[in-house]
């Protein structure tokens, strides 16, 4: 699947700047073009993997280039100002290679939780193409201000956008982690999984083609039922030495390890599925959903693939599950799940509750310092009165 790649805001830019050299490393070829739109001039000079010519900074007569300081009604303001700014860089991207554009942020900040919306919503007026936002959750150690954008940002965001994919640190941040280090390993996993998604069907000179191929129309038609999305990943390593000596005996004896290949097929969707997704929910709530299976040619077994979206069609109570292959040269053996138009999502929802008390506390501490202001104003024109 082909994509125009647009981080917004200092996580939605570090992140295409991973998917970047994700896509090198695996010759994946699903990155188009990439884009990275920031507030912050600082944000953008750390970028490694997109060119400058395609780094765009905005809101320069309002914050200098300082960022908007995690204020997204700021970070929207400045997205719907300096929109023709962010467009003119979409002018170079070759549109017409492309299967969709996914806008990528952090949804609790400033600058990417207020801007993306706004950006999708520009996109979809103007292209044909579909138009999916990848969202980061902050976690719930973050603090308030950043729940409270991530709730704006989740109701405006998935209004505005094709489909909205969810990553949720609260999920992923391991305890002891330093902030820095544990990002950074966050950025990866999320890198892996969806890299591995949107890889699918993107055959390269060389490679193997797939048996039942997993092209971009598949990927578009289980994200066209739109609202929330997550994806679940599993692998096993396959020893590429036992493999062989495991082949040269089976053949000698005139059978083949097809139930093992068909048995860990299945037992990896099922582990993709009722492991750690990338938003976790139940997994019934699912409208639609997609199985990719990934690794050596040798080791993808059909029948494999057919249990294991059979099992995926009772799990999510769905008929439009689809399944097919994406063959690579490593040596491990994975299953991508994603879910489309997932409902019942307890973190949401309690993002949502959290966010309702932030903003009652915040009304209450406003209300308290406006009285204050008012006793200490009175308090003075007693005393000048008395004088």
């Amino acid at each position: 699947m082909k994509l125009a790649l647009i981080g917004f805001g200092q996580a939605g830019g570090k992140i295409v700047d991973e998917f970047l050299a994700y896509d090198a490393a695996v010759s994946g070829g699903f990155v188009g073009d990439a884009i990275a739109v920031n507030s912050a001039r600082t944000d953008l000079a750390g970028l490694e993997h997109v060119h400058t010519d395609k780094q765009v900074l905005i809101g320069g007569t309002r914050v200098s280039g300082h960022g908007v300081g995690a204020d997204n009604e700021l970070g929207a303001v400045i997205a719907e100002e300096d929109i023709d700014e962010i467009q003119d860089a979409i002018d170079t991207v070759p549109v017409h290679d492309l299967d969709a554009f996914l806008i990528v942020a952090g949804m609790g900040g400033g600058t990417g939780s207020g801007g993306s919306p706004v950006l999708a919503k520009h996109l979809k007026r103007v292209y044909s193409e579909p138009v999916y936002g990848l969202g980061v959750l902050p976690g719930t150690d973050e603090g308030g201000i950043y729940s409270l954008n991530a709730a704006r940002s989740f109701r405006t965001f998935v209004r505005e956008v094709d489909n909205l994919l969810v990553f949720d640190n609260d999920v992923w941040r391991r305890a002891g982690e330093s902030v820095e280090g544990g990002y950074d390993a966050i950025n990866r996993e999320i890198v892996e999984r969806f890299g591995t998604l949107f890889s699918a069907g993107e055959v390269g000179v060389g490679d193997h083609v797939a048996e039942s191929v997993v092209d971009s129309s598949e990927i578009i038609n289980t994200l066209e039922c739109g609202g929330v999305s997550t994806i679940g990943y599993a692998t096993e390593t396959v020893d590429r030495e036992e493999r062989g000596l495991l082949s040269r005996f089976t053949r000698a004896e005139g059978e083949t390890d097809d139930v093992a290949k068909t048995t860990r097929m299945t037992s990896l969707v099922r582990k993709a599925t009722l492991g750690r997704l990338t938003l976790p929910c139940d997994v019934s709530s699912a409208e639609r959903a997609l199985v990719v299976a990934s690794g050596p040619p040798t080791e993808l077994n059909r029948k494999g693939i057919e249990r294991g979206r059979r099992w995926l069609e009772e799990k999510t109570g769905s008929m439009e599950v689809r399944g097919g292959d994406y063959p690579t040269s490593d040596d491990e053996v994975g299953s991508v799940v994603l879910l489309s138009g997932v409902t019942d999502i307890p973190r949401v929802e309690r993002l949502q509750d959290l966010a309702v008390e932030t903003k009652e506390t915040t009304a209450r501490i406003r209300e308290r310092s406006e009285e204050g202001i008012e006793e200490l104003i009175d308090t003075g024109g007693e005393l000048d009165a008395l004088f």
